[in-house]
């Protein structure tokens, strides 16, 4: 039987706050004139709950999953065969965020958490399969709600596993053809924002094979007839991929765990959207690493109130985001731990 997944995050305590913010502006600089950092600064102290944070072992960790709908070449102009070919390239190191997380001192661990292909044993990834793919949510849900919980669960035991050997800062990342679409059905039906605000060309979905994707969409998102008042577990059973799941139990689970949270792009952020609704807690972890090219991140973003780091113009995903903002959070710690306060270097502060 699938134990339902349990949310229970808790909000940091507020008792630190001042002591935080008055090391922050006991530095040799006027108080605020580091801007974000500072912020991100007194975030990584406070989830920590210390005056002195620190970041070990960061890592990015990469969900694969593939989606019923990407067989029908309706939505996305590559095939599923794509995913589980990515799924080698990182594991061989020749993508993005491999070339990222190398400069960035971060590891990339990948998941496959529904890719519909049998990799080899002795491959070098975490086994999290649920199943081949999900159905084709034209005609049925993505995933039945018990295994969509089984899915959050299965994230949630990956993190566990990480952060258990000392990790506290968990990038999430994604990889499975048509995730934007079901991305893009999450954020409309959660949301109460129209499609057409949504839906963006994904990997590569333009001219009439946009307005196809779009049309397609329109159809389910009638079929199922799901509105905002439906629970977030339910939007994601319909809509979602066995990758969207398992970082919604990841992130929940990082939380709970004291991490530090890197949101990547749309799809990471589609996720983030399920989590928070279910644990709106989890704002106090999370990080919004970049804001993607991807037409709806934009106003994902606006209605979840999150400021990205970073603006580089990517839509990449693969955790790529969050390999991007990674040195800025050490520089945040090195800010609070490693600078001078007036007292220490001799410089005379401001006059009462």
């Amino acid at each position: 039987m699938t134990q339902k997944f349990d949310v229970s995050v808790k909000v940091p305590s507020g008792k630190l706050d001042e002591e935080i913010w008055d090391k922050l502006n006991l530095k040799t600089k006027p108080p605020g004139s580091l801007g974000r950092l500072e912020h991100l600064s007194h975030q990584i102290a406070r989830v920590q709950g210390t005056l002195t944070p620190n970041l070990t072992d960061p890592v990015v960790l990469v969900f694969a999953g593939d989606h019923g709908i990407a067989k029908s070449g309706l939505v996305n102009p590559y095939p599923q065969e794509v995913t589980h070919q990515m799924v080698l390239n990182f594991l061989s190191g020749g993508a993005a965020i491999n070339a990222m997380t190398n400069v960035a001192g971060m590891k990339v661990i990948v998941i496959d958490a529904g890719v519909n292909h049998t990799f080899k044993s002795e491959l070098n990834l975490i086994d999290a399969k649920v199943d081949f793919g999900t159905a084709d949510y034209r005609s049925e849900p993505a995933m039945k709600i018990e295994t969509c919980h089984l899915a959050m669960q299965k994230g949630a035991d990956v993190v566990t596993g990480i952060a258990s050997k000392g990790t506290n800062v968990i990038g999430f990342g994604e990889m499975g053809i048509s995730n934007t679409s079901s991305a893009s059905l999450i954020m409309s039906t959660l949301c109460n924002i129209s499609l057409e605000e949504c839906v963006g060309k994904g990997t590569g979905a333009t001219g009439d094979l946009l307005d196809q994707k779009l049309n397609t969409l329109l159809e389910v998102q009638k079929f199922h007839g799901l509105t905002s008042k439906d629970t977030p577990d339910l939007i994601l059973a319909t809509f979602g991929g066995f990758e969207i799941a398992e970082m919604v139990g990841g992130m929940i689970e990082a939380a709970y765990r004291k991490c530090i949270v890197l949101v990547d792009g749309f799809i990471s952020t589609a996720a983030y959207l399920i989590a928070h609704s279910m644990m709106p807690a989890i704002k106090e972890y999370a990080v919004f690493t970049h804001k993607s090219e991807e037409l709806g991140h934009t106003k994902l973003l606006a209605y979840l109130d999150a400021e990205p780091l970073l603006l580089l113009q990517m839509r990449l995903g693969e955790g790529t985001g969050c390999a991007a903002s990674y040195p800025i959070l050490e520089m945040a710690v090195s800010v609070i731990n490693n600078m001078a306060s007036f007292d220490s270097a001799g410089v005379s502060s401001k006059i009462n």
